[in-house]
């Protein structure tokens, strides 16, 4: 499956999920991965279709487990966990 959108959620949505946003765009840039869009939210909001892969910290993984496609983080601004994790997911 292609991956074309990504949801990075946190608890409500705010601080820490718009950070882990820029921080998957910047990754991806870094990594020549375009044509995926990035946004965040809180797990609330979302269902298993909200998006093609979920970024979550590890916080939250009980709530993401039935999800098809999801990275969850260790250390949530951890660029090096966050691109190795991009990759794997992408093959690159």
């Amino acid at each position: 499956m292609a991956i074309r959108s990504i949801l990075c959620c946190c608890g409500q949505g705010l601080g820490s999920s718009m950070m882990v946003s820029m921080n998957v765009e910047k990754a991806l840039k870094n990594l020549g991965i375009t044509g995926v869009s990035v946004d965040h939210t809180s797990l609330g909001e979302v269902n298993p279709n909200s998006a093609d892969l979920f970024v979550v910290g590890r916080d939250l993984a009980p709530q993401v487990a039935s999800y098809p496609n999801k990275i969850v983080l260790d250390r949530i601004m951890d660029m090096n966990e966050l691109t190795e994790k991009l990759k794997e997911v992408f093959g690159k």
